[in-house]
């Protein structure tokens, strides 16, 4: 590496970063230039323009993008999100908790995208965030972020190396998530078969409350918080089927859990949905040393009817889906009140049957759910591959000239 500089962002660029436009909701447009936010470039490529904002006019030509701009987020979950500015792109202009690099005319901005997503580069900005409400990381001190770079000729190499090698990834990627999507696509298929009835499987249709026995009610009660203590399960953390503890880590105190849960204790097996911001969320309850809050109904289910399993899967199919959002009021947010839930319509075959096809549904999703893990894994390896391909190309761990001819994706699979 005799030929590489240690050098700061802002050596290797015109300014030492220009912050965006300072504008709000309410000057936005129908049309006009483009306003690139946080949320535009977070996974690295521009969102569509049908899901972009407008503004009326750019104020200064320092606001406005030309092609080989580098936008670092100062921002977010993590701050240190970059996008590098396209040639269709140029003439667009970008909001306040993004900052612009403008690379020198003897660097290639490919290069310092790819240094951007590099693990030095990362890591120096998760240790140097600046933790408030949110971590927040200013143009100062990107622009002092050190790095190293080689000549001018090396860069495009290290860039063009980098190109094709990631657009692999990339593709294996794309494939990933659309087996995922198509595996979402079946397990929705085989829900909707189990509770789909016809001929002589014809089953008696009655109201939810007929096999409910018992309805906890924790809508509109806000318990106190603490640190720590027992955990506080709200609608955030019921999702895909189950409850996410890391989705949002709250508490109550555990000198105060009975009373506060004197509206009824939760029970294993006990059905859980959300009724609002989002609707229909559900989870079994599997550990009862918890305690319940806002938005959330315990379904405990009248066992000598059907089982809890039955409901539970129900509520999650398309047709029990559609019924709860039939019986939902509210224009922002799909909202069910208590009265329409209860007259939620459930299709009840025997209980003979109804075991026989939750049995051949927990099989068959059981499969999916394995196959699904798999593609999750597989894409966790591509990211940390693509990320470790990065470093040591920009770094200048190896010579790209004699990397180029190996297939550098080989060995990620599922």
């Amino acid at each position: 590496m005799s030929s590489w500089r240690n050098l700061r962002l802002k050596d290797l660029c015109v300014d030492g970063g220009q912050y965006g436009l300072n504008v709000s909701a309410e000057t936005y447009v129908q049309s006009g230039v483009r306003l690139l936010r946080t949320t535009d470039i977070s996974s690295g490529v521009l969102t569509p323009e049908e899901s972009g904002v407008f503004v009326g006019d750019v104020p200064e030509a320092r606001f406005t993008l030309a092609a080989g701009d580098l936008l670092l987020s100062r921002s977010g979950t993590p701050p240190g999100q970059s996008y590098l500015v396209r040639p269709t792109d140029a003439g667009m202009t970008f909001a306040g908790y993004l900052v612009r690099f403008r690379p020198r005319s003897n660097v290639d901005p490919r290069f310092l995208a790819h240094v951007a997503r590099s693990a030095p580069f990362q890591h120096t900005i998760q240790a140097e965030s600046v933790a408030s409400t949110i971590q927040n990381f200013n143009a100062e001190r990107y622009a002092n972020i050190r790095v190293a770079a080689p000549d001018f000729a090396q860069q495009c190499r290290i860039a063009d190396f980098l190109d094709a090698e990631t657009a692999k990834l990339l593709r294996l990627e794309k494939h990933s998530c659309r087996l995922t999507e198509l595996l979402e696509e079946r397990k929705s298929a085989l829900i909707s078969a189990c509770y789909t009835f016809a001929g002589e499987d014809e089953a008696q249709v009655v109201p939810l409350r007929r096999v409910v026995k018992r309805w906890i009610d924790y809508r509109g009660a806000t318990p106190e918080k603490t640190d720590s203590g027992i955990p506080l399960v709200t609608a955030k953390n019921i999702r895909d089927g189950r409850i996410d503890y890391e989705a949002s880590r709250e508490y109550i105190a555990e000198d105060a859990y009975k009373d506060w849960m004197r509206r009824g204790l939760p029970e294993t097996e006990d059905v859980l949905l959300t009724t609002e911001a989002p609707l229909g969320q559900v989870a079994f309850i599997s550990d009862t040393s918890v305690a319940l809050a806002q938005r959330v109904i315990v379904l405990r289910v009248h066992r000598d009817i059907c089982s809890p399993e039955w409901v539970y899967w129900y509520l999650r199919s398309p047709q029990g889906q559609a019924e709860l959002e039939l019986r939902a009021t509210g224009s922002t947010a799909l909202g069910i009140k208590a009265d329409r839930l209860r007259g939620v319509p459930i299709p009840m075959p025997t209980l003979i049957e109804s075991r026989r096809r939750l049995r051949s549904l927990s099989t068959q999703v059981a499969q999916i759910e394995g196959l699904h893990k798999k593609l999750v894994r597989q894409r966790t390896l591509v990211a940390e591959r693509r990320q470790a391909l990065i470093t040591a190309a920009v770094t200048g761990q190896f010579d790209v000239t004699t990397a180029s001819g190996r297939n550098v994706s080989e060995g990620v699979s599922a």
